[in-house]
């Protein structure tokens, strides 16, 4: 949601760095699409790389904040949780879990199964997104993708989002997803409310006959001139990572509509804004699995050195 900072060899082109993020999840039923795990608890104290000062957004409160998938896929659901004190994650937990909350890491088969398909299994990736959650403060675009379990990725770092948001309220009541629900017909928004060097992400994703009709998404600034449109952005940009937001914005909106799911490719050079894109998508179909058509305002956190 807020951006870590990204170095350059200038200050001017660090600005000009910082400020590519976006967005989501999907409603799909893949059975890697889900992850989070008590299987590692772990201190996220050290994630701090370098000291950072947050400008913008409520400072989290005090407390622990849960998230539970409703529906099992394939048998197991996702549970996370943070604990926050004095603004900063000090504990996460991560898993998923059968009926008898018995980890999916534990499924000897299912391992071998998805070890044969994937590459990886949930004994190796649900540790290994355990270990990204506890490694990071407040950035679930800083969530790396583990190879082979793209899917669950995504889904952590959207559900990470919304614990966040949580946090920042002191809102500890558990969150509950209708994973895999029905979609209903309506339009659902989200928007940040804080600029990022003079832009913030905006989405509307449309939804008829309960699937997916279009999504919009851009980074707008504060007279809701695109992002796309800032001649002396795209040139940086594309000076330091080879694509600028006309390149990328127009991308993951096509990608998007094309697929109807939010597990997007990453688009080269814009990893970070692919991220953000991913977790706020996944965060509004969530929105349209349970029919809840308010406007969804992110207080997005942002830092700097």
């Amino acid at each position: 949601m807020k951006k870590s900072i990204l170095c350059a060899s200038a200050a001017v082109l660090s600005a000009f760095l910082l400020a590519g993020c976006s967005t989501t999840a999907s409603n799909s039923s893949n059975s890697s699409s889900t992850s989070s795990s008590k299987v590692a608890k772990s201190s996220s104290s050290s994630s701090s790389k370098k000291a950072t000062k947050q400008t913008a957004g409520a400072k989290m409160k005090d407390g622990t904040y849960k998230l539970v998938e409703d529906n099992y896929d394939h048998g197991y659901k996702v549970e996370v949780s943070i604990t926050v004190k004095n603004n900063k994650i000090t504990n996460s937990s991560y898993d998923q879990v059968n009926k008898k909350g018995v980890s999916k890491t534990k499924n000897a088969a299912y391992e071998k199964q998805m070890k044969k398909i994937s590459g990886i299994g949930p004994k190796e990736y649900i540790p290994k997104l355990a270990k990204e959650l506890s490694s990071t403060q407040a950035d679930a675009s800083g969530i790396q993708v583990v190879s082979g379990a793209t899917h669950s990725s995504n889904t952590l770092r959207n559900y990470f989002n919304q614990l966040i948001q949580a946090a920042q309220k002191g809102d500890t009541a558990t969150i509950h997803i209708n994973n895999n629900g029905k979609l209903k017909d309506g339009t659902y928004k989200l928007e940040q409310t804080n600029y990022d060097h003079g832009y913030r992400q905006v989405f509307t994703l449309t939804v008829k006959n309960n699937k997916i009709s279009h999504l919009d998404y851009d980074q707008v600034n504060k007279k809701g001139v695109s992002k796309a449109k800032d001649a002396a952005y795209e040139k940086q940009m594309k000076k330091v990572n080879g694509i600028g937001p006309k390149e990328y914005i127009a991308k993951l909106n096509k990608e998007f509509n094309k697929s109807k799911d939010a597990n997007v490719q990453v688009v080269s050079g814009a990893t970070h804004s692919s991220n953000s894109f991913t977790a706020y998508v996944g965060q509004l179909i969530n929105a349209a699995e349970n029919g809840n058509t308010k406007t969804i305002k992110v207080d997005n956190i942002i830092y700097s050195e």
